[in-house]
């Protein structure tokens, strides 16, 4: 029997982030960038206020520490302007937050610190140069890096690319996922099952998973056991994927019949793993480009927690990310729990915070039976159960795996 370690670090040799691609920053949100992007021009492009007040020379306003200052207000220059207009000593403009100063200007003095009078403003307060003035390459130089290679680009960094004036950037793809569900006794959620039948629920949360992991996901959905069709269909997902996961073919004669159809596309490697549920799983590289190919188990609880376990770490690295992994911590059980000798139990729970003192608390949630989908449901975490240990007592802590942001 395998390790889950053993088999996760053969899983994630086999990660190959695809080619990167050209999009718009539009839709470059959660992806990693591909490409050192350069500045072409500086940001701010001018010296703009950044309040809504009187553009001055600062040495006009310098007496407004001991007492009033009256400057004549020659104008006024609103977002947007393009007029140019030049500034004379003892003179001031009336400018709105964002819009360009006049030339000779070097602060602007905000509305509260004057009366506002539109035509001669009394200064009630002195500023210093540079005061209220977003100047010009504060925020980025022309020939900065604005966003560099590799990071995560999130809504300030499409925020930024925009202010650069960058439509597109080179990213890092999501990598290609195919969900396929094997099985004579599925039925769509269209149909109604007849005797001995059952709803396809694997493609549906498998595909969804895959989506949450930041994939790109294509649901085929529900194929028989017919060796020569699994097979054309498996065949041609590989041209389109960079990961195939097939659920239902994982042991048993429908394993049998799996891999036999599958045997001349490339080794695939059926083993039990020391891990519950989800125990006997399939994995190899199939296809010409020896595609990372999943053969989970048939029941749905099984199949998502082999998922959350192996597939999706292979997907985060497949994005590129330098952690693929889930975030852990260490809470304190509400319950007693059991575990499976020599397997690394995954157990369901519900992770909460310690209202005292915000420390972790979890609660489990059902039994470990791999059918029980309702309670995987409400679980947002994995408690994680190391193979050496088949109790653990209310009170004790025991590592937790987020499943959810939410906890």
């Amino acid at each position: 029997m395998r390790s889950v370690d053993e088999q996760l670090a053969r899983v994630l040799t086999a990660a190959v982030r695809p080619a990167p691609v050209r999009v718009a920053i539009s839709e470059a949100q959660g992806l990693l960038c591909a490409e050192e992007v350069v500045a072409e021009q500086a940001l701010p492009g001018f010296d703009q206020a950044a309040v809504d007040g009187y553009a001055v020379r600062s040495v006009d306003v310098q007496t407004a520490v001991d007492e009033s200052t009256v400057l004549p207000v020659v104008g006024e220059i609103q977002v947007g302007s393009r007029q140019p207009r030049r500034l004379q000593p003892g003179q001031a403009v009336r400018v709105a937050t964002g819009a360009p100063l006049p030339t000779l200007a070097d602060a602007v003095v905000p509305l509260e610190y004057t009366d506002e009078h539109p035509a001669k403003v009394t200064v009630r307060r002195a500023v210093p140069s540079a005061a209220f003035v977003r100047r010009t390459g504060e925020d980025v130089q022309t020939g900065d890096v604005a966003v560099r290679r590799g990071a995560p680009i999130g809504a300030a960094q499409v925020g930024l690319l925009a202010a650069v004036g960058r439509d597109k950037v080179l990213v890092h793809p999501r990598p290609r996922v195919s969900v396929i569900s094997v099985g004579d006794e599925l039925v769509d959620v269209d149909r109604t099952p007849g005797q001995g039948q059952v709803y396809d629920v694997n493609s549906y949360a498998l595909a969804a998973a895959a989506r949450d992991a930041g994939a790109e996901v294509t649901r085929v959905g529900i194929v028989n056991s017919d060796p020569r069709r699994l097979r054309e269909v498996v065949e041609g997902r590989l041209l389109l994927s960079e990961i195939v996961v097939i659920i239902g073919g994982a042991g048993g004669a429908v394993g049998n019949e799996v891999r036999a159809a599958l045997a001349d596309l490339g080794e695939l490697d059926v083993t039990r793993v020391a891990m519950q549920p989800g125990s006997v799983q399939g994995f190899g590289r199939l296809g010409p480009d020896e595609i990372p190919t999943f053969v989970l188990p048939s029941n749905p609880v099984s199949a998502l927690v082999v998922f959350e376990v192996l597939v999706r770490p292979l997907i985060r690295a497949a994005l590129g990310k330098l952690n693929p992994h889930r975030r852990t911590v260490s809470a304190e059980l509400l319950s007693p729990i059991t575990s499976t000798k020599q397997r690394r139990g995954f157990l369901r729970g519900q992770l909460l915070r310690d209202p005292k003192n915000g420390s972790y608390l979890v609660q489990p949630l059902g039994t470990s039976g791999s059918h029980l989908l309702a309670s995987l449901a409400e679980a947002n975490c994995l408690v994680v159960v190391d193979e050496d240990t088949t109790e653990v007592a209310a009170g004790e802590d025991v590592q937790v795996r987020f499943l959810s942001q939410r906890a």
